[in-house]
């Protein structure tokens, strides 16, 4: 049984195997101070076009955010997201433990907007109540919706005009990148946003997600913090092998691009059988809406989430396709559909 649960089911792309093999007996410096480490780093700062970026690697998303966000932040500042925010909805209140409260305001194709920004900071706006400090974002969106280079350059100069953090999360970052219609580099993202990074775990790594950072007022102690989470590994040569396989030859794009591209002939084809969509993805997230009929029957075959119910008789479900998806899985589940479909008809 196939699943398009998530993009995370497999391991790892074979190149980083190879790359973990072939230094596996080479000693290098712990807590990411091995010379791997030292080049992914380096080969980021190239692509976001500043050598005096920060840049860190942390094992996990949700353990990213939370150390960013709980660092950014003073005791009484909170962070605006949409309510389907990672951040709100699937990090068990990491952010809260920290401290922070979440303000969330319904999202546009689950994306924010500083329309809807402006009226939480309205309404928090003296010492009774938290500070609105920093926006939170994730690119693609929850839904696989991306943010242009357009609407991000709205959210920053919004940010910057009200004294606000502009933070990314960036777990599938690559799938935004590498679609037409974004217009993004890693170098707009970085002159951007205060803070974002770069998914590993979701595009062909084993673990592993890079922190950088543009502003320096946001710099500071930041290995101070990482190690009092419990983020600084030993043996940080394990992330620091893995970004640099993914940035040495465009392995992170490239790996990005066949996602996104498995998905879209899901769509093509899914459409093409009279297929709707609760949302129009361009990513690797696609949410066809079927009857749920044919989604009892698909079940036995494939693995997905049920995402939302339409009505009594048909409900969305979510499709994810990752750096491994075969051509052969697509198109078997799109057979299965089209044959499920008309014995339902």
């Amino acid at each position: 049984m196939h699943s398009f649960k998530n993009d995370y089911s497999e391991g790892a792309h074979p190149d980083i195997l190879d790359a973990l093999l072939r230094n596996n007996n080479r000693q290098e410096e712990g807590y990411g101070l091995d010379q791997h480490t030292l080049n992914a780093t380096s080969l980021i700062k190239k692509l976001v076009g500043d050598s005096d970026a920060a840049v860190h690697l942390i094992s996990g998303g949700t353990q990213t955010n939370l150390i960013a966000i709980g660092a950014f932040l003073r005791p009484h500042e909170a962070c605006i997201t949409v309510k389907t925010g990672h951040i709100a909805t699937h990090e068990t209140g990491a952010i809260e433990a920290t401290g922070h409260k979440l303000l969330t305001v319904d999202g546009v194709d689950g994306k924010l907007t500083p329309q809807l920004i402006a009226p939480v900071l309205t309404e928090h706006h003296f010492e009774h109540m938290v500070k609105p400090r920093l926006v939170y974002i994730s690119n693609p969106s929850e839904l696989g919706t991306i943010y242009t280079k357009d609407e991000l350059s709205l959210l920053s100069d919004y940010c910057r005009k009200n004294d606000l953090f502009f933070y990314i999360d960036g777990a599938r970052l690559g799938s935004a990148l590498v679609c037409q219609e974004s217009a993004l580099t890693l170098e707009d993202v970085y002159s951007l946003a205060d803070a974002f990074f770069i998914g590993g775990t979701k595009i062909g790594a084993l673990l592993g997600e890079a922190l950088v950072v543009r502003n320096p007022a946001l710099k500071s102690d930041l290995r101070y913090l990482i190690k009092q989470r419990g983020a600084l590994l030993a043996k940080g040569r394990i992330l620091g092998i893995q970004f640099e396989e993914l940035f040495r030859d465009n392995l992170y794009f490239n790996l990005a691009k066949h996602a996104n591209d498995m998905a879209q002939y899901m769509v093509a084809e899914l459409t093409d059988s009279g297929c709707t969509f609760l949302i129009n993805s361009p990513t690797n997230q696609i949410f066809p809406v079927m009857e749920n009929t044919v989604i009892d029957e698909l079940s036995q075959q494939f693995d997905f989430y049920i995402w939302a119910k339409i009505d009594e008789n048909n409900s969305a479900i979510r499709l994810v396709t990752s750096w491994a998806t075969g051509q052969k899985e697509v198109e078997s589940f799109v057979d299965a559909y089209k044959t499920t479909s008309v014995i339902h008809a």
